[in-house]
């Protein structure tokens, strides 16, 4: 797997969700879709375990937490970025999604959830904002952001 390869099984995704609204509904479709077990779930969980594995995924660290963003939002990812992070039973920064973001949970530690989801998919709609928290071990969680849009807030909670 390469980064090039990545962007290909991520672009695969984001074709076929690009003009959907990110809400409940798209959620649902994506963990039946993409479902946990899933042949298109299981190549982007290797990838992502083979990205964090080799240091072309999540390259940096901060305050216990490994990140990165892959890729920008691009055309050949649909006006997605792509970013994946690695965190074991920790919270992150608080921040707005000004457009959405959808989440790929890759549990590392069987059981291990990403804000109370286990392996699968979680989508927030535009507006929304949380404190990305890793339960019951350790994650990879892949984000998308429709044009790249995050906004880190000072918010504690």
């Amino acid at each position: 797997m390469s980064p090039n390869e990545f962007q290909g099984l991520i672009a695969r995704v984001t074709a076929r969700i690009a003009s959907r609204p990110l809400d409940a509904e798209l959620e649902s479709w994506l963990n039946a879709e993409y479902a946990a077990g899933s042949t298109g779930y299981t190549e982007l969980a290797s990838a992502c375990r083979t990205g964090a594995q080799e240091g072309w995924l999540a390259e940096r660290e901060a305050a216990g937490i490994r990140y990165g963003r892959i890729f920008k939002a691009l055309p050949d990812t649909h006006g997605f970025s792509v970013d994946v992070v690695q965190m074991n039973n920790i919270a992150g920064p608080h921040h707005v999604h000004p457009n959405g973001e959808i989440d790929l949970i890759v549990p590392l530690t069987e059981g291990a959830t990403f804000d109370g989801h286990a392996a699968g998919w979680c989508v927030y709609g535009p507006g929304s904002a949380h404190r990305p928290t890793v339960a019951g071990g350790d994650a990879l969680v892949l984000y998308l952001l429709p044009e790249g849009a995050i906004e880190f807030t000072k918010h504690a909670g």
